[in-house]
């Protein structure tokens, strides 16, 4: 079951945009993944009703598979829904990730442009436009398997260090207030099987999830010469800060 998960993602990284939060977000992760998960056990129950496990093995595309011997005549439409629901999972994908660069501007951990909004819709502009180039370029990089394996290896490694690091503040900072509990035993399991992941897809496909590891380590210079401008020269320095002044007097632009 692979979309529950990225959805919960999204929504946690909307939290300023969703109408309390503190009862809200519960609601919907809770109500949503047990809806898929009973859709996604009927559906499979519907597929070992039609075809064999064999059967099921060796077909390319099983709905379609099942859509020619249970609904005849509506085979072709198997593909424009699969095409729908892969731009819907896109479209959250972009919906959220954006926020997590414009928050991440906006406290300092990334570069202060990205922390602009659009003046009018109110989007971030500039997180966006820097992930459509990036998207469109792995779509066209390679095979869809490799791509899952280049992707999942700095995903699920920094979804574990984030759990991780909730851990570990939270045995520093013991009182601090906490608007979303979850129990620990929840927290420590779901760290360990990320890190798994992470390790088995170091195991499966070293070429591909090394690739992606030195793809991360290359946001090291970025970060120094985009955060801590205090470290370069000050010639550089100057550049850089006339750069994001020009940014400030885009008509289309504005820091929140």
């Amino acid at each position: 079951m692979s979309f529950p998960f990225p959805f919960r993602f999204y929504l946690n990284l909307v939290t300023e945009e969703v109408i309390n939060p503190n009862r809200n977000i519960p609601l919907a992760i809770t109500f949503s993944m047990v809806t898929v998960t009973v859709f996604y056990v009927l559906v499979n129950v519907a597929y070992y009703t039609m075809m064999t496990p064999a059967e099921l093995l060796v077909s390319d595309a099983v709905a379609v598979t099942f859509a020619n011997r249970a609904l005849q005549g509506l085979a072709s439409v198997i593909p424009f829904l699969v095409a729908l629901s892969c731009l819907g999972a896109l479209n959250g994908g972009f919906f959220g990730s954006a926020r997590m660069l414009f928050v991440g501007a906006r406290e300092g951990h990334w570069p202060p442009v990205f922390s602009m909004i659009h003046i009018r819709r109110h989007t971030p502009m500039p997180a966006l436009l820097l992930l459509y180039p990036l998207v469109v370029v792995m779509s066209i990089s390679g095979e869809i398997y490799q791509l899952i394996n280049f992707v999942s290896f700095a995903r699920w490694f920094f979804i574990a260090l984030a759990i991780l690091g909730l851990l570990i503040h939270r045995y520093r900072f013991p009182h601090h207030p906490r608007p979303f509990k979850v129990p620990l035993a929840i927290a420590v399991i779901f760290t360990v099987v990320s890190f798994f992941i992470v390790g088995l897809s170091l195991y499966s496909d070293p070429w591909n999830t090394g690739q992606s590891f030195v793809l991360t380590l290359t946001g090291v210079p970025v970060y120094y010469v985009t955060v801590y401008r205090y470290r370069l020269p000050n010639r550089c320095s100057r550049i850089i800060s006339k750069l994001y002044q020009n940014l400030l007097t885009c008509h289309f632009l504005r820091v929140l």
